[in-house]
């Protein structure tokens, strides 16, 4: 396995994940992980606790950015800037439907289930401990019967960009989980999440803004949007 180093200096390295490549081992299955592909090409031998690698997750069925801290002071360094919420996320959702609103913010507490333990949920009554979730939407591009959204999460939730889609009746095309029963579309054939860009500090006092070309297997969607492409050039 080898992936797409995006961007790399003496502190962290960024690489373009594939869909269906999850970021670590969940202790169930034996397949390939994306932190396996650091510790084996940086020579890294995993701690508990850890003191390098991933500093944040991409679900296994998302695309793009991400990041892992090369050693120990990076490391910390990073996951305080997650932590601190120092760090922009811009990711593109290909959505069924399209929000009235062509900007806006989705505000709505995230909790687990009642229905499905593999599942989060928006919904009041949601199981266990509603955490606070927050993110912000942009219409990119429409064509009739769907959208493609630039979406920016304040907070870091598990699934809270699907979630959050749900919520509002607009979930991702492909989501297998929160879109059971919608059709495939656009020639989409996984879910249409991707992490565009990530604007993170460095150790060294500066900023990268680091983006990940959209993947072949999501590419061919843009030509449902006429202007989907100036739209996303003009985000570069």
């Amino acid at each position: 396995m080898e992936l797409h180093i995006l961007y790399e200096d003496a502190d962290l390295v960024a690489v373009a994940k594939p869909a269906g490549l999850i970021t670590h081992s969940d202790g169930r299955t034996k397949e390939e992980t994306a932190e396996e592909w650091f510790l084996e090409k940086y020579e890294v031998e995993a701690t508990d606790p850890p003191s390098s690698g991933y500093v944040h997750r991409l679900d296994r069925d998302t695309s793009g950015v991400l990041v892992f801290a090369k050693h120990a002071a990076a490391y910390a360094f990073l996951r305080k800037a997650f932590h601190d919420r120092d760090v922009k996320k811009e990711y593109l959702a290909f959505v069924y439907g399209a929000p009235k609103e062509k900007k806006g913010t989705i505000d709505f507490d995230i909790g687990r289930s009642r229905s499905d333990f593999r599942l989060r949920s928006a919904q009041p009554k949601a199981k266990g401990l509603l955490r606070d979730a927050r993110t912000h939407f942009e219409v990119l591009a429409e064509t009739t019967g769907y959208a493609l959204l630039l979406m920016t999460p304040e907070t870091g939730r598990t699934h809270q960009i699907r979630v959050h889609l749900k919520a509002i009746h607009h979930p991702i095309v492909g989501d297998v989980l929160y879109a059971p029963n919608h059709p495939a579309a656009l020639g989409i054939k996984r879910l249409g999440l991707h992490a565009y860009t990530l604007d993170i500090p460095l150790p060294s006092g500066e900023r990268a803004r680091i983006i990940a070309p959209v993947p072949g297997d999501l590419a061919p969607a843009f030509a449902y949007f006429p202007g989907a492409a100036a739209a996303l050039a003009s985000l570069a």
